[in-house]
């Protein structure tokens, strides 16, 4: 059984305001309230003075409910209109100042704070906060703070806006990356699921309604010609042959992954961790077994430096002879590679089945080095022709054996 307190209609979130944007990214929609453990300095204020006073008592009990809705309605609220509620915190400030500085500084950091969160351009946010400043050394001028004073809460709210301000556009920054890396990826799968669909019905629509009719005209001719007939189930028999090879050889370029394609999504998802991906140029074309290997092999890697290296920098390098292929894979991680586990052991023998050998050096502090030298000259492991059968169709030898 849950129990929760009932919302009232105004304190629900928006759909363009923060606690809607928390939800949207999975979090708690209150998760921005950790902020106000900031004012707990209203609370040691009076230590640095007087001493706690049932003034100062009174004006943070009449006080601080309200700059508790006034917060509450900044993250519920839409936010063109958010400048209403950080002025009247701002105002809230002002006031409580004339009679207890510290509560009122506070608060009126708050609102300058706050203010970034308006959908406002940057000239007329300065234009705001310069105000806010201005009338906050007014009241505290009037009030008898010394000037120093007035500077030094004036140059903390320049300060932590300013970071506040940095950390708004990262945020924005990465949230436009990763639209980017999703959009790129889906149209990469949009693309591909085209090129199948087209490559499918150019490949099997004329050879399977050639089949078709072969069918047809070979039931014709069954009780007349028999001899027609079975010329015509041989045909038939033979352009399905023709055309399961020619499934089979588009299957594996489906399969296969383009070194070109596999680089630039390793740069983008690099890039989303701040590291910096350099490769020059690629290698000429290549056997569609060693291409999609050696894509593998980056695309393990990749993401080894990417959750574990805490790189800045990683480099793909490739240098092509007739008789082999070296590629090298660095980074400027911390290093210290010992253990190798299940994405190491299976970059290994993809090499290996390529006829190949995989090297790591990783010394501690150093980065990591991943080395691959693969022979182009030499009869692969596994040739293509005695490759495994579709599934439902006898092999070569069973054939023969019929």
């Amino acid at each position: 059984m849950s129990f929760s307190l009932p919302v009232p209609a105004w304190l629900k979130p928006t759909q363009d305001s923060e606690a809607a944007e928390n939800i949207r990214k999975g979090h708690n929609p209150w998760v921005d309230a950790v902020h106000l453990l900031w004012s707990v300095w209203i609370f040691f204020g009076p230590l640095m003075d007087k001493g706690f006073t049932s003034k100062w008592l009174v004006i943070v009990v009449a006080s601080y409910p309200i700059f508790l809705l006034l917060y509450a309605l900044c993250l519920v609220r839409p936010q063109r209109s958010l400048y209403r509620y950080t002025w009247a915190i701002a105002l809230l400030g002002y006031i409580t100042t004339a009679f207890d500085s510290s509560t009122g500084a506070c608060y009126f950091i708050y609102g300058c704070v706050m203010f970034r969160a308006c959908e406002y351009g940057w000239g007329k946010y300065l234009l705001n906060l310069f105000a806010m400043c201005a009338i906050f050394a007014l009241v505290a001028s009037q009030r008898g703070l010394p000037w120093q004073v007035i500077a030094y809460l004036i140059m903390m709210v320049a300060v932590i806006s300013t970071v506040i301000n940095v950390g708004i556009s990262t945020s924005k920054k990465n949230a436009a990356l990763k639209l980017s890396q999703d959009e790129v990826r889906r149209l990469a799968a949009t693309a591909e699921r085209e090129r199948i669909g087209r490559d499918l019905h150019d490949l099997l629509g004329h050879t399977l309604s050639l089949i078709t009719l072969k069918l047809e005209l070979s039931r014709k001719l069954f009780d007349r010609d028999p001899v027609a007939s079975r010329r015509e189930l041989e045909e038939a028999e033979n352009v399905a042959r023709h055309a399961l090879g020619e499934v089979r050889a588009a299957v594996t370029g489906i399969r296969a992954t383009d070194l070109a394609a596999e680089l630039a999504s390793a740069r983008l998802l690099l890039e989303s961790s701040a590291v910096h991906l350099d490769y020059g140029n690629l290698p000429p074309s290549l056997p569609v077994d060693v291409e999609r290997s050696l894509a593998l092999v980056i695309r393990e890697a990749v993401t080894n430096i990417h959750r574990h290296a805490g790189a800045t920098e990683a480099s793909v390098r490739f240098e092509c002879t007739a008789d082999k292929l070296d590629m090298q894979i660095c980074d400027n991680g911390r290093g210290g590679q010992n253990a190798e586990g299940n994405g190491i052991n299976g970059m290994r023998e993809r090499v290996r089945a390529l006829g190949g050998t995989l090297s790591i050096d990783s010394p501690p502090k150093r980065g990591t080095k991943i080395s691959v030298h693969v022979p182009l000259g030499a009869k692969r492991r596994v040739a293509q022709d005695f490759a495994s059968p579709a599934d439902g169709e006898p092999s070569d030898l069973a054939r023969g054996a019929a």
